[in-house]
C-alpha cells in the first residue's frame, strides 16, 4: 500500500510497463578496496500503478541469472550459493510501500527481496517527465538509487585481502533507469 500523496501528478492513472530495451538495472561495488566493478541485470520486468488520486506504486522483479559484469567466470560465482545462489533463489523483487516528495525528486519506500531475504529499502527518485512516445502510448522516465549492505541479504561471504580489507565490498550502490509506457493512454 502507499501513502494517498500525489507524489507524480503529470502522470496519467493507469499501469506504466517498464520497457526492459530502454531501461537499466544496475550496480557497482567495491572490488580490491581500490576500485569498482559494476554491472547490470538484462532481464527484470516491473509496473507503476497510478491510482486515480496521482498515488504511485511499484513492484519489480530481477532475473539474478542475468547478471553481466562483463567477465563470465566472476557472473558464474556471483550465481553460485557464495553470492545469489540463483538456482534456489532465481529472482529478486521490490515493492513499494509509500512514496514521500523529497524537494523536487522524491523517496520510494519499499521492500525489496534477494536471496529469500526481505529488507526495507529508499530509492532515491528522479522524475524526469512524460513523453508522448512514438505511437504506441506516453512513456515515463525515472531515474533511482539505493545503497544496500549484501550481508543484510545473507550474502556474507569473505574473501580477505593479504593486505587487509576483503577482495567484494560490503555495501552495493543499485541504479535505476527506467522508461515505462502506458499503451493504454495513447
Amino acid at each position: 500500500m502507499t501513502t494517498a500523496v500525489n507524489a507524480l501528478p503529470l502522470i496519467s492513472a493507469g499501469t506504466w510497463t517498464i520497457d526492459p530495451t530502454h531501461s537499466t538495472v544496475g550496480f557497482s561495488v567495491r572490488h580490491l578496496m581500490v576500485s569498482k566493478v559494476r554491472g547490470e541485470f538484462t532481464e527484470f520486468t516491473g509496473a507503476i500503478e497510478i491510482a486515480e488520486d496521482g498515488t504511485p506504486s511499484v513492484r519489480a522483479e530481477i532475473d539474478v541469472e542475468s547478471i553481466n559484469t562483463k567477465n563470465e567466470q566472476r557472473d558464474g560465482h556471483i550465481r553460485s550459493a557464495d553470492f545469489f545462489d540463483a538456482e534456489k533463489f532465481p529472482k529478486a523483487t521490490f515493492v513499494s510501500t509509500s512514496v514521500d516528495p523529497d524537494g523536487d525528486d522524491y523517496v520510494v519506500h519499499g521492500d525489496f527481496t534477494l536471496k529469500g531475504v526481505t529488507r526495507p529499502v529508499d530509492l532515491k527518485l528522479e522524475f524526469n517527465g512524460v513523453n508522448p512516445g512514438m505511437g504506441h502510448g506516453p512513456v515515463a522516465g525515472f531515474e533511482a538509487t539505493t545503497v544496500i549492505n549484501r550481508k543484510d541479504f545473507g550474502i556474507d561471504i569473505e574473501m580477505p585481502l593479504e593486505t587487509g580489507g576483503t577482495v567484494v565490498g560490503d555495501k552495493i550502490t543499485i541504479t535505476l533507469e527506467i522508461e515505462a509506457g502506458n499503451p493504454a493512454a495513447a
